[in-house]
C-alpha cells in the first residue's frame, strides 16, 4: 500500500467514525466518496468497504451509548433481522445497477434535514410534528411498523451503502416516538448487524480490499469512540444541532460525490 492508500483510508474510517457515534451515519458518506474521488476505487468496491468499515464504526457506538443504557435491545433487534434480510437483496441488485441517482437523492434528503435540525431543536420538531400528525398508531405498533420500516431500509443500505443509519434515525425520532440519544444508541446497533449483512453480500460478488478496510478500521474505533463518549454527555437538543450540521456537511459531500461520478450535466 502507498502512503496516499493508508491516508486516505485512515482519515475515511476516521470521518465514518465521527459521524456514527454522533448521529448513527452511515460510513459511506464518508468512506465512498473519498475513496472514488482519491484513490479512484470502483464504486461498487467502495460501498463493500464502506460497509466493512461501518461494522466497527457501528459496533464501538453502541458499546459507548450501551453504558448509558441509550440502546432498546428489544426492537432494536428485530429490526436489525429485517434490515440484513433485505440488506442482501440490496447488495445484489447493486452489482447489476449503477447508484449513483438512489445516492444522490439520499444526499438531498439528508441535506434538508440537516437544515431543519439546525433550524429548530428537534424536541420542537416533534412536538409540532405530533400536533399536526396522529402518529400514535405507529407508536402503539412500534414493533410491527419497526420491522416494516427494517426492509425498507435495508434494501436501501444493501443497494448504495448509504442512507441507512441516517433513516434510521429519523424514523425511530419521528415515527416511533423515541428520545435522541436512544434513536442514536439504537440505530447504530442496528447498522451493525446491517452493514456486516451487506458486507458479506457485496464480497460474494466483487473482491475486497482487505488492506484498506482494515486500515480504515483502524481510524473508525478512534473516530467512534471520541465521538460516542462527546454525544453521550450532551443534552437532546445540543446532539440534535450537532446531528444537523453533520447531516448538512454529510448531504453536499454525498450529493456533489454523486454529481462528479455520473450524473447528467
Amino acid at each position: 500500500m502507498s502512503w496516499i492508500e493508508i491516508l486516505v483510508a485512515i482519515v475515511a474510517g476516521w470521518g465514518a467514525g465521527v459521524v456514527t457515534g454522533f448521529v448513527g451515519a452511515s460510513a459511506a458518506v464518508t468512506v465512498v466518496p473519498m475513496l472514488t474521488l482519491f484513490l479512484g476505487m470502483d464504486p461498487y468496491t467502495a460501498i463493500g468497504v464502506s460497509l466493512g468499515t461501518d461494522v466497527v464504526c457501528s459496533f464501538v457506538s453502541t458499546i459507548g451509548y450501551a453504558r448509558h443504557r441509550n440502546v432498546d435491545y428489544t426492537e432494536g433487534l428485530l429490526m436489525a433481522l429485517m434490515t440484513m434480510t433485505a440488506s442482501q437483496v440490496g447488495s445484489y441488485a447493486s452489482s447489476f445497477v449503477p447508484p449513483v441517482e438512489l445516492g444522490g437523492v439520499t444526499g438531498i434528503v439528508i441535506l434538508a434535514m440537516g437544515i431543519s435540525f439546525m433550524r429548530k431543536p428537534i424536541t420542537t420538531r416533534v412536538v409540532e410534528l405530533r400536533g399536526r400528525i396522529n402518529l400514535q398508531y405507529f407508536e402503539r405498533n412500534r414493533r410491527f411498523w419497526g420491522m416494516m420500516f427494517g426492509l425498507v431500509i435495508g434494501l436501501i443500505s444493501g443497494f448504495t451503502g448509504a442512507g441507512g443509519g441516517e433513516m434510521m434515525f429519523i424514523i425511530l425520532v419521528f415515527i416511533l416516538g423515541y428520545e435522541v440519544h436512544i434513536a442514536v444508541g439504537t440505530s447504530v446497533m442496528i447498522m451493525t448487524f446491517t452493514a456486516l449483512s451487506g458486507l458479506i453480500g457485496h464480497a460474494l460478488y466483487s473482491p475486497v480490499p482487505w488492506a484498506i478496510l482494515a486500515i480504515s478500521w483502524i481510524g473508525g474505533a478512534v473516530g467512534a469512540q471520541q465521538a460516542a463518549v462527546y454525544a453521550n454527555r450532551v443534552s437532546e437538543d445540543q446532539l440534535a444541532k450537532v446531528a444537523g450540521a453533520c447531516f448538512v456537511a454529510l448531504g453536499v459531500l454525498m450529493t456533489v460525490d454523486q454529481l462528479l461520478t455520473g450524473w447528467p450535466l
